[in-house]
């Protein structure tokens, strides 16, 4: 880790409790991935297909999470949120690994997506052809190009800046960090809402929703608070952010969680709502799939239930926020939510009768394998630079420290005496 003795004090950070989770947890979701192809028989390599698109989508959303808390730190030129500031900048920085992730969906996506099939490409029906040439195969890969480019540019200048603003502590470097995040939030909407567009509705394509991109941002956010308390925690305890994590930046986070389960929970049932409401074909089939086959249970009880109104009365008091043990169970508890949320959006396209034990299986094996690939690059990542940001100009404010404007500070020189 390299030295800033000049600014702060930084302590080693001690991961020999965590060092073996990632490797077991890739060890652990190879063997089950393997289990599970050769239990479902003839159709493994398609609920292979489902289950990487899963797992892929769920680590996706703690990237475009960390992307937005990120570039939401620049644009409010918030204080609080200084400490935390490179472990998103660090968790956002995932995006090339993501790529690599992506490629077995770009190689099996002829399998997954029915509107790729050979009768659909000769005669598309209307669904198809009034979305043309967006849902066409190479439609598919150039947004995924497009996207990815946006996402690796981005992150990346806001990560180099922040990193050389820690070696000169100079304004320019806070100003090139907010201009790429004016430019990149305006890159970033299009971007998340196409890519869900892209990876999940169009698994049925001839859905409309105009308000799916929002749905899976607030998902994404919401997933992604919980995950940065919990590494919070974790760093606190293991050294390096034992004096910049305060009672303060717990709070701010518990706050922000607690108004992205409402905002969440406004999105998804509004577009319920509407949909329901106007009783289109084109519309309604889709939650109707998603009323039979035991998927009704997803949506009335884990989503409507466990998703919104366990996590909303949760945090209702203001002091369960800092209370460390009952934060944990309750972040355990909302990437389970995501996860199932996730799959009731995905796996009725493959499952119309419901949930299917033998791809569980592959779905907790894929989940694991990209959990661990995502946890060696975090800890890599992150412990090559200094656990956070050095010379951010607003440091001081963050942690609530008095420093005296230059002007009252006398730089005569003494006189002798």
């Amino acid at each position: 880790m390299s030295s800033h003795s000049d600014t702060a004090h930084v302590e080693p950070l001690d991961l020999k409790p965590y060092r073996n989770l990632p490797i077991i947890a890739i060890v652990s979701g190879i063997v089950l991935m393997i289990l599970g192809f050769f239990a479902a028989g003839d159709k493994g390599v398609l609920q292979f297909g489902y289950s990487w698109l899963l797992a892929f989508m769920f680590f996706l959303s703690l990237f475009v999470g960390s992307f937005f808390l990120t570039m939401a730190h620049h644009m409010f030129d918030a204080s609080w949120s200084v400490p935390v500031r490179r472990i998103t900048e660090t968790m956002a920085c995932v995006a090339p690994w993501l790529l690599v992730l992506w490629i077995p969906i770009g190689l099996l996506a002829t399998k997954i997506y029915p509107w790729m099939g050979p009768t659909l490409q000769k005669s598309p029906d209307h669904a198809l052809s009034s979305k043309f040439p967006l849902l066409s195969i190479p439609g598919f890969y150039i947004v995924a190009a497009i996207c990815f480019f946006v996402w690796i540019v981005w992150t990346w200048q806001l990560r180099r800046w922040s990193l050389r603003q820690d070696e000169t502590g100079s304004a320019q470097c806070t100003f090139r960090m907010r201009v790429w995040t004016g430019t990149g939030i305006f890159l970033f909407a299009p971007t998340v809402t196409i890519a869900s567009i892209m990876w999940i509705k169009a698994l049925m394509h001839e859905w409309f929703s105009t308000m799916y991109g929002v749905w899976y941002f607030a998902g994404s956010v919401w997933t992604t608070l919980a995950t940065v308390y919990v590494i919070c925690l974790l760093l606190q305890r293991a050294g390096p952010l034992r004096h910049v994590m305060h009672e303060k930046q717990y709070y701010f986070l518990g706050s922000l969680l607690f108004a992205f389960t409402v905002f969440y929970a406004y999105v998804t049932f509004a577009q319920y709502f509407i949909i329901w409401n106007a009783n289109m074909p084109e519309e309604v089939f889709w939650y109707n799939l998603r009323e039979v086959g035991g998927w009704q249970y997803i949506g009335r009880y884990v989503i409507i239930f466990g998703h919104f109104f366990v996590p909303f009365l949760a945090l209702l008091r203001i002091d369960v926020k800092l209370k460390t043990g009952y934060m944990i169970g309750l972040a355990v508890w909302v990437w389970v939510m995501h996860f199932f949320d996730l799959q009731f959006q995905i796996m009725p396209s493959l499952h119309k009768n419901g949930m299917s034990a033998l791809g569980f299986i592959l779905d907790a094996g894929c989940m694991l394998f990209f959990a661990g690939i995502v946890a060696i690059y975090f800890i890599r990542a992150y412990t090559k630079h200094a656990p956070y940001p050095q010379k951010d100009p607003r440091i001081a404010e963050g942690l609530d420290i008095y420093v005296p404007p230059t002007s009252y500070i006398s730089t005569a020189p003494s006189r002798a005496k």
